[in-house]
């Protein structure tokens, strides 16, 4: 970060979870440099609480889930902030992303679901109202400082690495029988129950080579997907002249919150700088579409366009919930998602039509899920 560089101002958007609460650790470190004007999260009211004494966050700008939606739009919309970071869960977090772009603001994107969904909104959003997106996903984080290295122009391929989550090397009958506990057993990251469910699918990957084509302008046949167990290689660029840029570190999600809160300029705290003489070898092989179809289901959804990845992400969250609710199979969330997306998913132009597209989806997921419980 620059010397004298003025205080950026924050507001955190789902600050008890995973990425709120390490994103507040990266301030920690530089509380000179970061001053947080707004707190909201969801039921861990305890916790929010105790955030919003340690960082001086005034009461009337503190919420929680019992505020309702449009409080996080208020949030979002503060003139004071500089940056909006949007760590909140599922498609929820549409609303504060529109509101944080059409305010002109840097959108520290943790909340892929609203960027996926909403793809084509966004985009007028960002047009419109001359925001930014700084992506905070490790993998997009690591395209977005790789693609520094070149013009779009010459862009040949994005490659987003996977560490296989917990079922890497199973066969799909073998999948069948997987308990919740085994799924949430994530051999890498500490994700919150929902993205770590989805990484055990390889939905999250599906989600993120969406995301890519929308952040980056990259077409799906340019985006790769490969499996990298030991989550050092975060992300590559292939450029024109066949020279491959990667971004490398330890596993930690405080490197590109603190990259999305600092930007253009690198945080000037380090995390999860690679020791060389202990990393042995890097390991990259391709996914397993048979025994992972919900990967295949993302890129026919980000393909399709319109709807369908409406469809695809609100279809999935209602399957990802059945699941941990012991009333759907771990198989059987592709296998739910796959019937909704083939009911048809129509187009989307504006807010209404990202809504509804999202509403008939869940509905056909319950409706889906409901009829399986009683064959």
């Amino acid at each position: 970060m620059r010397s004298g560089a003025l205080v950026t101002r924050v507001v955190i958007l789902g600050s008890t979870g995973s990425i709120g609460t390490q994103a507040l650790d990266v301030i920690r470190s530089r509380r000179d440099r970061y001053e947080v004007v707004a707190l909201a999260a969801g039921r861990n009211t305890e916790l929010l609480d105790a955030q919003a004494r340690e960082f001086g966050v005034p009461a009337d700008r503190v919420r929680s889930a019992v505020d309702g939606p449009d409080a996080l739009v208020e949030l979002a919309s503060l003139a004071d902030a500089g940056v909006v970071l949007n760590a909140v869960v599922g498609f929820a977090g549409l609303p504060a992303t529109l509101a944080t772009l059409e305010h002109g603001k840097r959108l520290a994107l943790a909340n892929k679901e609203s960027l996926i969904a909403g793809g084509p909104v966004v985009a007028k959003a960002r047009a419109s109202g001359g925001g930014e997106i700084v992506p905070v996903d490790s993998e997009h984080s690591a395209v977005y400082q790789a693609m520094r290295s070149g013009r779009p122009s010459e862009v040949n391929k994005i490659v987003l690495t996977a560490s296989g989550g917990p079922f890497r090397g199973r066969r799909r009958e073998e999948l069948a029988r997987v308990t919740v506990a085994d799924a949430l057993a994530h051999p890498t990251w500490s994700m919150g129950p929902k993205i770590t469910i989805d990484s055990s699918t390889l939905m999250n990957k599906g989600l993120e080579v969406i995301e890519a084509h929308e952040l980056f302008g990259v077409d799906y046949d340019r985006i790769e997907v490969v499996v990298h167990p030991q989550s050092i290689v975060h992300g590559m660029v292939e450029f024109s002249d066949g020279a491959t840029i990667a971004q490398l570190s330890m596993p930690d999600m405080r490197l590109p919150i603190g990259l999305a809160l600092a930007a253009p300029d690198r945080h000037d705290v380090a995390f999860g700088p690679v020791d060389w003489s202990a990393v042995g070898s890097l390991m990259f092989e391709p996914p397993d579409l048979g025994a992972f179809p919900c990967l295949g289901l993302a890129y026919a959804a980000g393909r399709t366009g319109g709807g369908a990845p409406a469809v695809l992400s609100g279809a999935n969250e209602v399957a990802v919930e059945a699941f941990l609710a012991g009333q759907l199979p771990w198989t059987g969330i592709a296998e739910v998602v796959a019937q909704v997306l083939q009911a048809g998913t129509g187009n989307v132009d504006d807010v209404g039509d990202v809504l509804e597209a999202d509403r008939v989806a869940r509905e056909r997921a319950h409706a889906a899920i409901t009829q399986r419980a009683r064959e």
